[in-house]
């Protein structure tokens, strides 16, 4: 049984936690309208001289080379930017996983505690029954691990994917288009 001590400081560092997840998100959250105000920036700007590109199409094969002279930085500019945002997501995300870990190591550590502590103060017969819960906590903490291991495995697959994608999506965007005559 937990003492009051024990109980208030266990809440503290629940609050505390609580608070730095709490700033860990707003980082996030910051740098995604960082991100999203200096895209709209550009956007203007792309579309200011654009639009003073098309004021001085003289034909409409120079109006052609400017379209397809704007689709190809944009597409790049698309790809770019969807990165940006997938490691902003992932570097957050990672700051949350890091944070959940370290809680549920310091629980299973507290488990251990009380289990050991239940054990000690346990009448004499009941070793099976010490053991038994010992062998089911033990067997939480592999479960816990493995889906922590898989969780890990996908997201790295997730983020190779993501890579790959953005590769591809560059790579076709700077290929000339292929001209039909």
């Amino acid at each position: 049984m937990m003492t009051p001590e024990q109980m208030i400081a266990a809440q503290k560092a629940n609050v505390e936690s609580l608070f730095g997840l709490t700033e860990k998100a707003f980082s996030g959250v910051e740098k995604m309208v960082e991100l999203n105000m200096a895209a709209a920036k550009a956007a203007l700007q792309d579309n200011l001289h654009q639009t003073q590109a098309l004021f001085s199409v003289k034909d409409v094969q120079e109006l052609m080379a400017l379209q397809a002279g704007y689709l190809q930085p944009l597409a790049e500019k698309a790809a770019a930017f969807n990165r940006h945002v997938y490691d902003i997501a992932t570097s957050t995300g990672g700051e949350f996983t890091k944070a959940v870990e370290a809680k549920a190591a310091e629980a299973q550590k507290a488990v251990a505690g009380m289990v050991d502590s239940a054990a000690k103060n346990a009448p004499a017969g009941s070793e099976t029954a010490v053991a038994m819960i010992k062998s089911a906590v033990a067997a939480s903490h592999t479960a816990i691990e493995s889906v922590q291991k898989a969780v890990k495995q996908a997201t790295e697959a997730a983020e190779a994917n993501m890579h790959a994608m953005a590769s591809n999506v560059t790579a076709t965007a700077t290929k000339p288009a292929a001209r039909k005559r």
